[in-house]
């Protein structure tokens, strides 16, 4: 039987993701100020083939043909995010005017097709400057972060209903100030813990200040989801399977829904107790009309002994026979209808959206055409999971899909191929891919 958005709902939400920094390009014109991701590739090795985003695939310039795109493929629904340096280039204080202007042109244009703009506050991009005071490790952002946030309520709330607070909070500190391996390329708990707790605060009080100067907006924000099963079903591996979901899964998310954060099942958590202060608790909470989530594969974790604070190793895809995409991700679309289930049964959840889901697989133009007949079938396979959670009573109410077109995938730098859209980076030529072709099919067959 044949799948067709009605199955879905007159009410859920359909789209496709972006962020800035990974399309728009133009990274020292028009006084925008360096981000993190700006300096970070500048400096040879932390990126694959020594890429950045400089040009990226040139949204800046080019965003009025990329949203014709999103028209032309019936897609009702546009996620993308402001650049905090590109409005504020310090990050606080003076503000750039060609920056709210650009982003004023991209809403309006949106509009105009008849697009609906869903806008994130913050996709990684964090002003430099600010990384300069400590970033993430330093309390006063979430003072800077609420400022940024009410600027860009005010020029932007008139038009804008749909607003996301932060994208993937657990990867941009886990990788960016743990492990170090994206920008701004600090390591350990050191760095780690401080930024979980200013970045979880500063989430709810860019909430409340939206909420504040746009009453009914539509507020949510993204947390990435993983999917997690034991090596083998042994004591020992289902106690590192939870301390894995508990780090992945529940310590960003779980404070949000006025839970606290989840440091009985995962004990270096109790090391935030030194940031904690007075109210901060109360204040982590905020109560979202959604949150979105964010899901690509699931993870297999056996025990370990020598991996700290953890106790748990994840089981590499590559070593298990499994099918696998370019970013050396399982290809496993009943991850999606589990991560659903569990977190629809967190009470305090009023609505799911998927902001986020999609594959990179090895992409070749042939003729004009790229037949990625293996994306086609990741993303009719992920939405069979979500219908099937949804016709569980599941409230699961939207879809988005990662990306519009190729980018700049941060570390892996222009390697994987996640597009709607296949990009020829050098002469920024678009070719719509077979499954462009497809989702737009899907998004205007009727039953």
């Amino acid at each position: 039987m044949q799948m067709n958005r009605e199955d879905f709902g007159s009410d859920f939400e359909w789209g496709v993701s972006t962020a800035a920094y990974q399309i728009e390009g133009s990274h020292d014109v028009d006084g925008k100020g360096l981000s993190i991701w700006d300096v970070f590739t500048s400096k040879k090795g932390k990126v694959r083939n020594n890429h950045h985003g400089n040009t990226a695939c040139d949204f800046y310039n080019c965003f009025k043909g990329d949203i014709g795109l999103i028209k032309d493929l019936n897609i009702p629904n546009f996620r993308f995010s402001i650049s905090w340096s590109r409005i504020i280039p310090n990050g606080q204080g003076a503000v750039n005017q060609n920056g709210i202007d650009y982003y004023n042109r991209i809403i309006d244009y949106s509009l105009e097709c008849g697009i609906t703009p869903w806008l994130t506050l913050y996709h990684w991009d964090l002003p430099q400057a600010l990384e300069l005071r400590g970033g993430w490790t330093n309390r006063d952002i979430i003072g800077w972060f609420s400022d940024y946030t009410e600027l860009c309520a005010k020029n932007f709330g008139d038009r804008v209903n749909n607003w996301m607070v932060m994208n993937e909070p657990s990867v941009f500190t886990g990788a960016g100030y743990f492990l170090g391996i994206h920008a701004p390329g600090r390591s350990g708990l050191r760095n780690f813990l401080p930024a979980i707790h200013h970045v979880t605060l500063a989430t709810s009080s860019a909430a409340r200040q939206l909420k504040a100067i746009i009453p009914h907006a539509n507020l949510g924000t993204t947390f990435s989801c993983t999917h997690i099963e034991p090596q083998a079903v042994t004591e020992r591996n289902l106690l590192a399977v939870n301390r894995v979901d508990t780090l992945l899964n529940r310590t960003f998310l779980e404070p949000i829904l006025g839970m606290g954060y989840p440091q009985n099942d995962l004990k270096v958590l109790r090391k935030l107790d030194k940031y904690i202060k007075g109210n901060d608790e109360a204040d982590m909470a905020f109560d979202f009309d959604f949150i979105g989530f964010q899901n690509y594969t699931r993870e297999i974790v056996k025990a370990s002994f020598f991996t700290p604070y953890l106790g748990a190793s994840l089981v590499k895809a590559e070593k298990r026979n499994v099918p696998l995409t370019d970013m050396k991700w399982e290809v496993y679309p009943q991850a999606m209808y589990h991560v659903i289930k569990k977190f629809d049964a967190y009470p305090q959840i009023r609505k799911i959206i998927i902001t986020e889901n999609g594959a990179a697989f090895p992409d070749i133009v042939v003729n004009g055409e790229v037949a990625d007949e293996q994306r086609i079938s990741y993303l009719k396979d992920n939405l069979q999971s979500i219908l099937r959670a949804k016709k569980e009573g599941c409230k699961v109410d939207g879809y988005f899909v990662w990306t519009l077109t190729d980018n700049f995938e941060w570390a892996e730098g222009y390697h994987p191929r996640f597009g709607l859209i296949y990009v020829d980076f050098d002469t920024q030529r678009r070719i719509v891919k077979d499954s462009g072709k497809w989702y737009k099919e899907f998004l205007t067959r009727k039953a």
